[in-house]
């Protein structure tokens, strides 16, 4: 049998979005529902960065206003996802759980559980004894108080992908892998052209969505996007005995240690505190020593399992850990979604509707102008406080 032909790259399209990552497959499904010509470019394959490395998390606990609409607005959409895209996921919502033992947390926590509750989000605090009811695993006399929200948990990043994708697809979105974006042309304040190592495509109209790349997509317009690369790492344990069948996302705020229960196992992850930023996707053990010294304290159970093995992917840091949300005031039309700092794809859903507005012209369900690259530029960082 002769093999598949490759798609060919179209001579143009409408919008082109450069990255196929989960806000690159949701921004071209919303758009081609709306009934755009959309094109999705990405230099490997789909989900093949930091998605399909993402631990999986979805909530809408955050201390920024912004973040907890977005968030919301996306856990919303997961609920939905069986119908629209229409998609198995494997959505959890089993809760997500913050652990604390510091004064400070216990207070920027309450702060934002208040204001999580001004919009509609059903957080709350609750002591220490409740925190070990929530999470049977966890342990240590330290542990101040916790937050929780019942409607958070987890889903599978590559069934998000491909669900989008797919639907995408049948909306009459192209989507292209292994079309690494070389050039992006333009002539005065507008683009004209994309260049991939395969060829040209004609428009007017770019988004990126190229996670830790962005910052060299940006730079092909003449657009800077201070996006950092920062590599974080996850292990999978193998299967605990008599683990519980049911407990919340948790995460011990103050050493960053989280884990989820993965099959008859667990995922588990915490950040390294001498990483390096750079584009380092290579698995190492340097860090394992400090993660069990942290599990053998706060759940003693997750220490004495045995690894079966992990990966290791990207962050697309900020300086303020919070989103690059918008359009370019020098280049028209070039548009983009980045540096979500550990948080994309659990916002994927509503960065896709939010970027479809802008590129239609539309107001979207949010007012996302404080997510615009130029808050740098401006001295204006919008700082977000709950991230790990």
């Amino acid at each position: 049998m002769a093999p598949a032909r490759a798609e060919p790259l179209p001579e143009a399209a409408e919008v082109v979005v450069v990255g196929g990552g989960v806000i690159g497959v949701s921004v071209a499904f919303h758009l081609a529902e709306a009934g755009r010509d959309v094109l999705l470019l990405d230099r490997g394959q789909l989900g093949g960065g930091s998605t399909a490395r993402a631990a999986g998390g979805v909530r809408a606990q955050f201390s920024d206003a912004l973040n907890v609409e977005i968030a919301r607005r996306s856990l919303e959409c997961f609920r939905d996802f069986a119908r629209r895209p229409g998609w198995e996921i494997d959505l959890h919502q089993v809760g997500y759980l913050f652990a604390l033992s510091r004064c400070e947390d216990v207070t920027a926590f309450a702060e934002g559980v208040a204001l999580q509750n001004r919009h509609g989000v059903r957080s709350r605090m609750c002591d220490a004894d409740e925190v070990r009811r929530l999470c049977p695993l966890l342990a240590g006399d330290d542990i101040l108080a916790g937050a929780f929200c019942p409607d958070d948990g987890h889903a599978t990043p590559e069934a998000v992908v491909q669900g989008y994708a797919f639907a995408a697809r049948a909306h009459g979105a192209r989507i292209l892998t292994g079309h690494a974006v070389t050039a992006i042309e333009t002539r005065g304040a507008e683009i004209t052209a994309v260049h991939t190592e395969r060829g040209t495509v004609r428009t007017s109209t770019v988004v990126c969505a190229a996670g830790a790349w962005s910052r060299a997509c940006g730079e092909m317009a003449g657009v800077a996007l201070p996006v950092t690369p920062l590599r974080r790492q996850i292990l999978f344990t193998e299967p605990i005995p008599d683990l519980p069948a049911e407990f919340p996302m948790t995460i011990d705020f103050h050493s960053s240690f989280y884990f989820h229960r993965e099959g008859p196992g667990l995922l588990l992850g915490m950040s390294h505190r001498d990483e390096e930023p750079g584009f380092h996707l290579e698995t190492s053990d340097d860090w394992v020593p400090d993660l069990l010294a942290v599990a053998a304290r706060r759940a003693p159970r997750i220490a004495e399992a045995g690894i079966r093995g992990g990966w290791a992917g990207l962050y697309e840091m900020t300086p303020d850990h919070n989103a690059i949300i918008g359009e370019s005031a020098e280049i028209s039309r070039f548009l983009y979604a980045t540096g979500f700092s550990g948080h994309g794809f659990l916002q994927g859903p509503a960065v896709g509707e939010i970027v479809r507005d802008l590129v239609l012209r539309r107001e979207p369900f949010v007012d996302v102008s404080p997510l615009s690259a130029d808050r740098f530029d401006l001295a204006r960082p919008r700082p977000e406080l709950h991230v790990v």
